[in-house]
């Protein structure tokens, strides 16, 4: 038998610490933002998914006021830079909570390139990123939801399956990426299952 706790009976940040350890694995926005002054910032954020497909929207969320947050609001431009396994230690590093008078970049050594269409630049070793606009913001509890507009994927060529212009493929194991579990924990990318969705019929063939 399962045992229940109520979010109302658990000490501050014990709803947190499950919801962390069972929401799981969680992709992380590695998201790039300047501040009004100019200063390039640099932060993982693993509350973050995609909120549309058409048009493309994808959301992440500041878990308390942030410099990520601040920027945004502040210049309405992002980039969501992907989180490869190779780079574990530069995002991890990233998240230590710098001065907002001081650029992750810089401190920690990681090569910008520029984007394409928003201020923000990008990382340059990120097999992909997604430069976005705000589209809005939503407060909720503790947490500030940030949605933005995707208006430029930039895809790394060694990641794709083929060079269609039109409906690029990126490979998962090219890709390599990281999430985050509970506590302290990450995760790589372990058994990739390749099923097709099947259809009604197909479950019920006598129906």
């Amino acid at each position: 038998m399962k045992r229940d706790f109520q979010p109302s009976d658990l000490a501050r940040g014990g709803s947190y610490r499950l919801l962390t350890a069972t929401v799981l694995p969680r992709p992380i926005a590695w998201v790039s933002s300047r501040s009004a002054k100019g200063v390039d910032n640099l932060a993982p954020h693993s509350f973050f998914t995609v909120a549309s497909g058409e048009p493309p929207i994808v959301q992440f969320v500041s878990v308390g006021r942030k410099d990520t947050l601040n920027n945004v609001e502040a210049t309405g431009e992002f980039v969501v830079n992907f989180t490869a396994e190779p780079l574990f230690e530069q995002i991890n590093d990233s998240s230590t909570d710098y001065p907002a008078t001081l650029s992750e970049f810089d401190e920690l050594g990681i090569e910008r390139e520029p984007s394409r269409f928003v201020a923000p630049p990008r990382v340059a070793a990120a097999p992909v990123a997604i430069e976005c606009t705000l589209h809005s913001t939503q407060e909720m509890g503790d947490s500030t939801l940030v949605f933005g507009n995707v208006v430029d994927f930039a895809l790394d060529p060694g990641v794709l399956a083929d060079d269609s212009s039109d409906r690029p493929h990126p490979l998962v194991e090219q890709l390599r990426p990281l999430a985050r579990l509970g506590k302290n924990e990450w995760t790589t990318l372990g058994t990739v299952l390749d099923e097709p969705r099947k259809k009604y019929a197909d479950l019920n063939p006598s129906s």
